[in-house]
């Protein structure tokens, strides 16, 4: 019986380094797995095209789209809450990113005034670190 390869999403904003973090460590531990990188500017589709993702699209559509056919979500926190990333984040990519049947594995990132409670000061690397282990706990 042939396995499916498991497909993730990674959306990101402004620069992409958050995006660009988390693809470069899903290729390390899991280069089998199929990485769509949606940025919300050309800027981060570039940044995380050249960390290795497989694909790439950028803008409000590449997200609605990517968000129905992944299995698994990953982002800072801010791709499902509408017009954060400074605006970036459109109401219609929140509601793709919220409404997805994918797994979301959303990083906490304190900006843009929102907040996350309880949240140590841990650093971006091993955030980005920790939501990897995780998108790829759903190949298991």
């Amino acid at each position: 019986m042939e396995s499916k390869r498991l497909s993730i999403l990674v959306i990101d904003g402004q620069g992409g380094g958050i995006g660009r973090q988390a693809v470069a460590r899903i290729k390390e531990l899991a280069s089998w797995a199929e990485v769509t990188a949606v940025g919300t500017n050309a800027l981060a589709t570039s940044a995380m095209l050249k960390a290795g993702a497989d694909n790439g699209a950028t803008g409000e559509n590449a997200v609605l789209v990517g968000c129905r056919k992944a299995d698994v979500i990953v982002g800072p926190i801010g791709v499902a809450i509408a017009d954060s990333l400074f605006g970036e984040v459109t109401p219609a990519m929140a509601v793709a990113v919220g409404q997805s049947r994918a797994v979301r594995v959303l990083i906490p990132v304190n900006h843009c005034d929102n907040l996350i409670a309880g949240m140590e000061d841990v650093s971006m690397a091993r955030l980005v670190e920790s939501a990897v282990d995780l998108a790829l706990e759903q190949a298991k």
